[in-house]
């Protein structure tokens, strides 16, 4: 197996801190030293970091994680300076230039900064720094947050055309069951696709200084099967790991996308991953087949619910019939609109509402299929 050229590695806050709560200086050493050599090797590396609110949680003294949104920014704000220059002193020591780059939903929603952005990292990995990306939390909202760091991960492997994305965590991998209730549990090696099946698999939440859990690092993976970028979700503690992924070997669970699939584009990966939905389509079980497996358009015929309130032109969520994410799209009508023509064929939309209100509900060229 050849080097990637390029590898996106997540780090969660509860890989980065140590058991006191603080940011583990000998982790990041480790750490970089395993990104300084594979650069030496010829493979670029950004780093998409969490940690920053709890760096700040120690700068400030606080013991708990707060409650209030304007404490937690204010962690972040002052965890941020701490943890990128902790990152900084260490790859300085291999002559390896760190760089800052902080981004929230609303930088990357809009399509002319989700370019500025890619241009941005593009730049500077061909000036050989290491960026260090993390959410902007100073600023974030509850709209424009990505939620976790693991699909911020995505995004950016997406956005910079990545050959591995690394979701390095604090278990080894995604089992067939929780191992700490069950001692029957088997850690899962390989996954091509990310079915019901799977997601079953999935626990709870993370620790006290993360956000995400299992069905987080999930929906990220399955992300980046449909960008065919394949993922390692793996213990990021383990010595060398990152050294160990990148070489191929068999480490943590390991999301390869399917031998000659056709991958979707950027843009439908912009809108799938990036934009912010406004809205869910509830397909009936023939519209979700055709869709799944044939590559088909969504016709208003086969959409059985709407929920949400948007405008034509908006990004919605597209379920099945049991509510399960099918895939994210553009959709052509308002939430009114396709209320009244929603199991409808379009001779009949365009009977009683003229040829141009006969359309797609959402257009193939404009759905990410997940």
């Amino acid at each position: 197996m050849s080097a990637p050229s390029l590898v996106v590695a997540k780090v969660g806050s509860s890989t980065l801190v140590d058991a006191e709560g603080a940011v583990d200086g000998a982790f990041i050493e480790a750490l970089c030293d395993q990104v300084a050599r594979l650069v030496r090797g010829g493979t670029r590396v950004i780093l998409v970091s969490s940690g920053a609110a709890a760096a700040g949680r120690e700068v400030l003294g606080l013991t708990e994680r707060p409650r209030d949104i304007a404490t937690l920014q204010a962690c972040a704000a002052a965890g941020q300076a701490r943890l990128t220059q902790a990152y900084a002193d260490v790859l300085r020591d291999h002559g390896i230039v760190c760089g800052q780059v902080l981004l929230t939903r609303r930088d990357v929603v809009d399509r002319d900064g989700y370019l500025n952005a890619r241009r941005t990292l593009g730049r500077l990995l061909d000036l050989g720094v290491v960026p260090v990306v993390n959410e902007n939390d100073t600023v974030s909202v509850a709209e424009f947050a990505f939620g976790d760091n693991d699909m911020l991960g995505a995004i950016v492997a997406a956005l910079v055309g990545a050959d591995l994305y690394v979701i390095c965590s604090d278990v080894e991998g995604l089992y067939t069951a929780n191992p700490q209730d069950d001692p029957s549990a088997r850690l899962v090696r390989l996954v091509r696709e990310v079915d019901a099946s799977v997601s079953a698999m999935a626990g709870g939440a993370g620790s006290s200084y993360g956000t995400g859990g299992m069905a987080s690092k999930l929906r990220a993976a399955r992300a980046m099967l449909a960008a065919g970028i394949p993922t390692v979700i793996c213990q990021g503690r383990r010595p060398d790991v990152l050294l160990e992924v990148a070489s191929g070997a068999e480490v943590g669970t390991r999301f390869e996308p399917a031998s000659g699939a056709g991958h979707e584009g950027g843009r439908k990966l912009w809108i799938g991953l990036a934009e912010v939905p406004r809205g869910t389509l509830v397909l009936d079980e023939g519209a979700a087949l055709a869709v799944t497996e044939r590559g088909a358009s969504i016709l208003p015929v086969g959409v059985q619910g709407v929920e949400g309130s948007f405008s034509a032109g908006d990004v919605v969520t597209v379920t099945g019939p049991a509510h399960d994410v099918i895939g994210r799209g553009v959709v052509r009508y308002s939430s009114e609109d396709m209320a009244r023509v929603r199991g409808l064929k379009l001779d009949v939309i365009a009977r009683f509402l003229g040829e141009e209100a006969a359309q797609p509900a959402v257009h193939r060229d404009d759905l990410l299929v997940l």
